[in-house]
């Protein structure tokens, strides 16, 4: 009753100071869209129901692509993806109840990997919420803990400020995803919401009356004061690096003797363009570890660029510079660093600038600030000390592992089953300026890390942090969207590929066609070696060797095989066979039929 009476009094207040405007034709639907057509959102992903039609007719309207996908965590990886390709906030639209509780993980994963992922999501009507409606929860408390800005609307003038505020919110600051919730009787057109709304048509005792001119009210102020209108898009906040910061990073970039840089995925985020920071990282000169999603950033064969050992050379480094790489598992929480080096960590975040801070290891020097930024403002009149001798040992070292994994690709006599490391050897012979990898899996995805090299920036894109599994489908979806003239190459493990395979009908259907390389060794294998050596079993880590390129023609697409037997050769003219047949607009499952390997040998995932 309490409730009541203060909605009622909302309701009076609304209806005094707003009209209904009778000539207002839109709906909140058009509203919602005109407001992503303004912010230059050329694609929404989703998975469609009643609450939220009136949004995608809205977008079809406005000329921005509507992409349905098979599950709602594959719309929001989708968005995620797409954020990714272009730095502008990934929308993900679905419907209330369990269309939104199925984007958890994927929302989650977007918080971790900080990608500007904007969900919409519906709710039951207004005068409905809380009386037993169809997928009526309280929404915004789920998503307490994964979404930065959480809101819902309860009134059509009020949608184009809420849209503004949340796409303006998922990338200010640290970026991560936003939840606007907008209830069902404020999309549809007035005459249907009345129409709907449960007004009894002849009214006869004064209890009828009374609740229908409650109704009447509730409705009018919904739309009250409704119009068609545009905001300015107002400027990002971007964190910018404190000069006397600037300054000491520079001093101590030219004292050192053996500098190192560890770029994490925030110096891929705008508004600093990859080609620039590129050029920072050169004129500063220090040798460079990539990981998340600055993997490629600086291509596949710079000379700045290393790959392997990074352990031993964190142990020798005098100064270590985390751009955007933070001390959690992947540095193993800050005990990977020399505790003698100068260290200088930059981040958007105080979280992550402090993470273990004082308890494995100690910094020299905490920016923050914009990654990119504060490398192109450093780069800009810096003098690096760096020692060509620490340069030349970096890089015989480097290519010696090279050399020792290269020949984990050799045959191994008596062992069936195509070699991993094989496999990405050769495949990264057909790599070009064009092509995206994908990564959704455990072993086979970090063989494939190992051994692949992406050839410029923003051509790497797996889960981040969270080491989400089913990532795949609507990542790969995202990417071909954002990037249409790009070659997707989505690497599977066959585990993995059972969360979004179904999306190769989404891929079939809406002309976004990817190449996607099943590793088909029957088993959660990352998993399976290592619990069966560790507990003595392997319970819970089988699968069976499924004929995945069946399933993909079965859901419109096309499949190829390559088998245990395969040479070098056929493997090849398999992969080229998947190109051209994804050149010419299909989707494409390459199953392989991996032998076992150990390439890994002693890496579970915990």
């Amino acid at each position: 009753m309490r409730y009541l009476k203060k909605f009622s009094q909302i309701l009076l207040l609304d209806r005094l100071l707003y009209k209904v405007d009778p000539g207002f034709s839109k709906h909140g639907g058009d509203l919602v869209a005109q407001v992503l057509k303004q912010h230059k959102i050329k694609q929404v992903f989703t998975l469609c129901g009643g609450h939220v039609s009136p949004i995608l007719v809205g977008c079809e309207k406005q000329g921005i692509r509507v992409v349905d996908t098979r599950h709602e965590a594959s719309a929001a990886f989708a968005a995620d993806a797409s954020a990714r390709c272009d730095g502008e906030p990934g929308v993900c639209i679905v419907t209330a109840g369990p269309g939104l509780t199925n984007t958890v993980t994927a929302l989650k994963n977007a918080q971790m990997a900080e990608s500007p992922v904007l969900v919409i999501c519906g709710a039951a009507a207004t005068l409905l919420k809380g009386r037993g409606s169809l997928q009526d929860i309280d929404q915004l408390s789920v998503f307490s803990s994964i979404c930065k800005h959480r809101v819902t609307v309860a009134r059509v003038r009020e949608i184009v400020p809420a849209v503004s505020k949340a796409l303006h919110s998922a990338q200010t600051g640290t970026p991560g995803p936003v939840l606007l919730e907008l209830p069902l009787d404020i999309l549809y057109p007035y005459s249907i919401v009345r129409s709907q709304s449960g007004l009894s048509a002849n009214p006869k005792s004064l209890l009828q009356k009374v609740v229908n001119w409650y109704i009447s009210t509730a409705v009018d102020a919904i739309f009250a004061g409704a119009t068609y209108t545009t905001l300015p898009r107002p400027p990002i906040d971007v964190t910018l690096p404190p000069k006397k910061d600037v300054s000491t990073l520079r001093s101590l970039l030219a004292a050192s003797k053996q500098p190192l840089i560890l770029l994490g995925s925030q110096a891929t985020l705008p508004p600093v363009r990859p080609n620039t920071l590129v050029k920072a990282l050169v004129d500063i000169g220090a040798p460079c570890y990539l990981g998340g999603m600055s993997r490629g950033m600086l291509g596949a064969h710079h000379p700045l660029f290393m790959r392997q050992q990074r352990k031993v050379a964190l142990r020798e480094a005098d100064l270590i510079i985390l751009a955007g790489a933070v001390c959690d598992f992947r540095l193993d929480y800050g005990r990977s660093l020399n505790k003698k080096a100068k260290v200088v960590i930059i981040n958007r975040d105080q979280a992550q600038l402090s993470l273990n801070h004082h308890i494995f290891w100690s910094a020299a020097l905490q920016i923050k600030a914009d990654v990119g930024s504060t490398l192109k403002e450093v780069s800009q009149g810096a003098v690096c000390g760096v020692e060509d001798e620490w340069r030349i040992s970096l890089r015989l070292r480097d290519d010696e592992k090279e050399k020792e994994n290269a020949s984990k690709g050799e045959p191994v006599a008596g062992v069936e089953g195509v070699n991993p490391v094989r496999l990405f050897q050769l495949m990264d012979t057909l790599l070009t300026d064009k092509s995206v990898l994908v990564a959704d899996g455990g072993d086979f995805v970090a063989t494939a890390a190992y051994v692949l090299r992406p050839r410029g920036p923003l051509c790497w894109f797996d889960p981040g942090a969270f080491g989400t599994l089913g990532v795949g489908g609507g990542f790969a979806m995202g990417v071909k969207a954002a990037r249409p003239d790009s070659e997707v190459w989505l690497v599977w493990g066959d585990g993995s590929s059972g969360y979004s395979l179904a999306e190769i009908d989404s891929m079939t259907r809406q002309g976004l066609p990817c190449i996607a390389i099943i590793g088909n060794d029957g088993s959660w294998g990352q998993i399976a070696r290592e619990q069966g050596n560790m507990l003595g079993s392997n319970v819970g880590c089988h699968l069976v060797n499924t004929d995945y390129h069946k399933v993909a023609e079965g859901y419109g697409g096309k499949g190829l095989l390559i088998p245990a037997s395969a040479s070098d050769e056929e493997i090849l003219a398999t992969l080229r066979e998947a190109q051209a047949l994804c050149a010419a607009g299909h989707a494409v499952v390459v199953n392989v039929m991996l032998a076992r390997s150990d390439f890994r040998a002693g890496s579970i995932s915990v």
